[in-house]
Order: C-alpha cells, then structure tokens, then sequence
C-alpha cells in the first residue's frame, strides 16, 4: 500500500461521495476515479459498491480500509517517536477539551506552552466527552481532557488530573434551603430525597454527568421531574437563578457564580474526576506530555482557588 493510495480510499470512504472525495482532496473526480479503478485492477476485487447514493465499501474494501487505517496510525505514532528523539521541536497537536472548559482553559494554558514550543501549533476541538472518546479512537485528535467517572472510561490510557464534586443548587429563596445541615464539605449538606418534589433541569441525556446525577436521584427514590435538558452547566445555573428549577452540576471553577443561587452538597459527597486521554498503544510525545503537566496545574490551581485549603 502506498500511502497517497491509503489515503485516497480513507477519504472515499469518509466522504461516501468520489466528487466530495476529490475535493478535499485538491484533485479532480477523474483523476481520483483512475486511482480507485488503477486500485481494484491490481487487486483484482472491487473495494466500493458505487451508486446513486454514492460510494460503500464491499467486504474487501472493509477489510482494505482496516489495514488503511492501521497503517496511517502506525505512520503517525512513529513520526511522534521521531519528534521525541529530535533536537527540534516542531509540529502540530490536535487536542479535545470538554464543553465550557475549553476556551479558559486554552488561553490560559497556551501562552505557557508557547514559550518553550513556539514552533508547535495547537488545534482545538471543543466537544463532548463521548465524542472526544471517539475522536481518540480514530486518531482523530492526539489526547483529549474529559469529565467522567472509572465506569466511564473506555479502553484508552487515563491521566488523573483533579476531581470535582457533584452539588446540588437551588434558588437561595427556597424553603428546602434552611433544611440543609452543617457537613464535611465546602457548602452545608442536603438530603437528595427533599428534592423528590422540585423541577430539574439537566445536562443533555447522553452527557456523562447525566449519567451520574441519575444515578444519585435513583439511590434516593428520586424520580425527577425534567424541565428541559442543555449541555451547559451555566444555563442550569441561569434556570436556578430564575427560581425555575433546581439542578445537580460539577462543583467546578468553570462555572461563574450567580446571585441568588444556593450551593449545597450531597451527604455521599458524590465526585467525578478530570482527566487527559490518549489511545492506548500510541507514544505521547514530550511536547504532548508537557501540555498536559500544564493543563493540571491550570486546573489544581483552579480548584485550589475555588475552595482554599485550611
């Protein structure tokens, strides 16, 4: 296989269309088409069914595209080794931040990484963590930052970096808020089975911390009465503050603090943990490591602020 043939099928396949194909390519619909044909003559086996509703693969063709993939990743994990052991600090890393977090986080932490890899570019991909996972998987991205739980994880490398604390927020005027008790943790503690009654407004229903807040609900008999669902812990926050709902959310330094919104946590002090990912079996390279190193100390010192120590 060579590798501009590799990546002619890959994109073929990705675009299912031999015209979109091309021009992502920079090439012409023809010149592309001779490649494909030129390909399954070698072959002698057709990889694409071609018609109306464009290109699919054949059994064959799913069985070329596997090793395709492989190899351009194998390319792609060597050039990374390469990088390590050269005197020369240059290339382009392509990493996933989670929703909310990402442009605090970059700005913050670029600026540092620059200084010691100026001639390394960054590109950013701010999206869920469920498709971030899947972006690492495809070597889509280098590594990416995620919000979850153990049970969450895929089968990928884990980098712990800092954990968060799942509370509860309520408009400050609410009666259940002078039922909250002294605790162990930051803010005073209330029993999740009161909010049996209240409206919630929650993270979208494929979110990992749906999953968690569901299942903090379902341990105390609580089966919630769902207003509407978002991807963004702020919008709950500005529900809250409207004296709409109530809400369970990350404790975290990415989300402003309104007025009139009361923090409480959960006796069980429920948590989830942040943390940077890669796919397993590839090399990190220094540059990538160290961009990591400087992403947890953004977020330790982050914490830190939010909740001094004593």
């Amino acid at each position: 296989m060579y590798l501009r043939e590799v990546e002619y099928m890959l994109k073929i396949a990705e675009e299912q269309n031999i015209s979109r194909a091309a021009e992502k390519l920079f090439i012409t619909p023809s010149a592309l088409n001779q490649q494909l044909t030129r390909l399954e003559a070698d072959l002698g086996i057709e990889l694409f069914h071609r018609g109306r509703n464009g290109c699919t693969p054949t059994e064959a063709g799913a069985i070329y595209l596997n090793g395709a993939q492989d190899i351009l990743k194998i390319r792609k994990d060597v050039y990374r080794q390469l990088q390590d052991i050269s005197s020369r600090k240059t290339g382009k890393i392509t990493v996933g931040f989670p929703l909310e977090r990402g442009a605090s986080a970059f700005t913050s932490i670029y600026p540092l990484f620059h200084r010691e890899y100026p001639e390394i570019s960054i590109s950013i991909t701010e999206t869920s963590v469920r498709q971030q996972q899947m972006l690492i998987s495809a070597d889509k991205i280098d590594f990416g930052f995620m919000t979850l739980r153990d049970s969450q994880k895929t089968d990928d490398e884990y980098i712990p970096i800092t954990k968060e604390e799942l509370v509860v927020i309520l408009p400050s005027t609410h009666p259940l808020c002078s039922r909250a008790k002294a605790g162990k943790g930051p803010y005073p503690e209330l029993d999740p089975s009161l909010l049996k009654d209240e409206s919630f407004a929650m993270m979208y229903r494929n979110s990992t911390v749906y999953e968690c807040v569901e299942e903090i609900l379902h341990a105390a008999g609580v089966v919630p009465n769902i207003l509407f669902e978002t991807p963004r812990a702020i919008t709950i926050m500005e529900m809250v503050a409207s004296n709409m709902c109530c809400g369970i959310i990350p404790d975290s330094p990415a989300t402003p603090r309104l007025p009139n919104v009361s923090f409480f946590c959960l006796p069980d002090h429920p948590s989830w943990s942040i943390f940077a990912c890669y796919r397993k079996g590839t090399h990190l390279p220094k540059s990538s490591r160290r961009f990591i190193e400087l992403a947890a100390e953004y977020w330790v010192n982050a914490e830190n602020s939010l909740h001094p120590k004593k």
